[in-house]
């Protein structure tokens, strides 16, 4: 294992992070339990696998020496940790009734930022049939598919295929060859009018906010998860009658369940289109390298003010559709990709400033993170169900991470826990709007349309 330095948008993550709003992903696995200690033996296998994972011994460690990095100075390198101790990030709790309530307490607490950033925590149920694990991985280690490979590495053998090493690049120096200038003049100029680009459509997706006052939030450093589990059939009888993708329909839930939740808390979603950010992985499949977040982004409106179901599906489709004829490095949702144009002493300065500004870009997060279809065990028991849990953004009160897991949707939600005390009406509220869209997608399928 070699050092090797942050990519901008790691250490953009590495740098927005505060006490208030940690930077990591988290993701809520439940495990049928073989014995009342499959929770005890879990937390032993996952200690003894983590020293085994290269990916897992890897901390961040800032640069302030110009001299030996000119041009990183102010940034910071990924390598590994010579006296690696797994006990220090695996924990094993006491036995607890509930996953989501200790999960929401262990998501409040940053990540040690000394040694490398990520946990499992081994949570055995109080019924003796399951157990759970939360895992922890700081943004700037991993993006949701590169912690998809760490955790999976974790888990029992299986037939999942290994990921593709890229070649490594070969060394060169800092300073350009003078043959490569004209070229890199070129490659430049077009970088700062793509960035130009993006940065007029942020500044444009800043105008006319119709949000609303609940899905903003001062910052407590409190956190609440829930999950919600759909049935993937209903899923595609609604894609298969109605038209769009999955992703299409799973968003439009979530725009449906966010005006059920705003009417019953007294909110009112009359007038209320809130900017959804949608991430965009950018990392070939099974591709393990690069290390970090291979992230672009779309943006869109969720047509929460829209009262007819299939209408905001609509919304949501023609938008999604928008944005990728635009591709993932155009539009304000690619703003993760100016990350690229800033100096690594910039990001240092500016982190503060750049975590604070993600309020006047979207107001709130719906990300999909994918799972291998296969099943998983952990010392022989199998998982059974897993909730994507994504960071949230300063000024923000609520995110939304989906995952799709052998033939069911997995609705993962972090909240503020001051701001949303009622979290379980919004969870609730996203069953419900599956059955809606499922009822009124129904005489379509009947007449035969697709």
């Amino acid at each position: 294992m070699t050092s090797d330095l942050l990519a901008p948008l790691d250490l953009a993550f590495w740098n927005i992070e505060s006490a208030e709003h940690p930077m990591h992903l988290g993701t809520l696995g439940v495990f049928a339990a073989r014995s009342p200690t499959a929770g005890a033996h879990a937390a032993d296998l996952l200690a003894s696998r983590a020293a085994a994972v290269p990916g897992l011994r890897m901390r961040i460690r800032d640069l302030w020496q110009p001299l030996s990095f000119p041009l990183a100075f102010g940034g910071a390198t990924r390598e590994p940790v010579p006296d690696f101790d797994p006990l220090q990030h695996v924990r094993l709790h006491a036995p607890t009734a509930d996953f989501h309530t200790v999960a929401g307490r262990l998501m409040e607490r940053p990540l040690e930022r000394g040694r490398p950033p990520w946990e499992a925590h081994v949570l055995p149920g109080e019924d003796g049939v399951s157990f759970a694990v939360l895992f922890k991985f700081h943004h700037a280690l991993a993006d949701g598919l590169r912690a998809l490979m760490l955790g999976a590495a974790l888990m029992d053998p299986t037939d999942m295929p290994e990921p593709r090493p890229r070649p490594a690049a070969p060394a060169r120096s800092l300073l350009p060859d003078v043959r490569e200038l004209p070229g890199l003049l070129r490659g430049t100029l077009s970088d700062l009018g793509r960035a130009l680009d993006i940065g007029a459509s942020v500044a444009r997706a800043t105008w006319d906010v119709r949000s609303s006052p609940a899905l903003t939030s001062e910052a407590t450093g409190t956190r609440r998860t829930a999950g919600v589990v759909i049935d993937l059939d209903e899923v595609h009888r609604v894609r298969k009658s109605v038209g769009g993708t999955v992703n299409d329909v799973l968003i439009a839930v979530v725009a449906g369940a966010l005006r059920r939740w705003l009417d019953e808390r007294g909110d009112g979603s009359e007038g209320v289109t809130p900017r959804a950010l949608i991430p965009v992985s950018r990392r070939r499949p099974r591709t393990a390298h690069p290390q970090g977040n291979r992230l672009s982004g779309y943006l869109i409106r969720l047509p929460v003010d829209d009262p007819d179901p299939l209408g905001r599906l609509r919304a949501v489709r023609t938008a999604m559709d928008r944005n990728k004829d635009a591709g993932p490095h155009r539009g304000a949702g690619a703003v993760a990709l100016l990350a690229d144009h800033v100096p690594p002493l910039g990001h240092r300065l500016s982190g503060p400033v750049v975590g604070q500004a993600a309020r006047l870009l979207f107001d709130i997060l719906v990300t999909s993170v994918p799972l291998p279809s296969l099943g998983l065990r952990l010392g022989g028991c199998p998982l059974t169900a897993v909730f994507p849990l994504a960071p949230l953004a300063r000024g923000q009160s609520l995110a939304v991470a989906v995952s799709t897991f052998r033939g069911r949707v997995h609705y993962g939600l972090v909240a503020d826990a001051k701001a949303v005390p009622d979290l379980e009406v919004l969870a609730r509220a996203l069953h419900e709007e599956i059955a809606e869209l499922v009822e009124a997608s129904a005489p379509r399928a009947a007449d035969g349309r697709s």
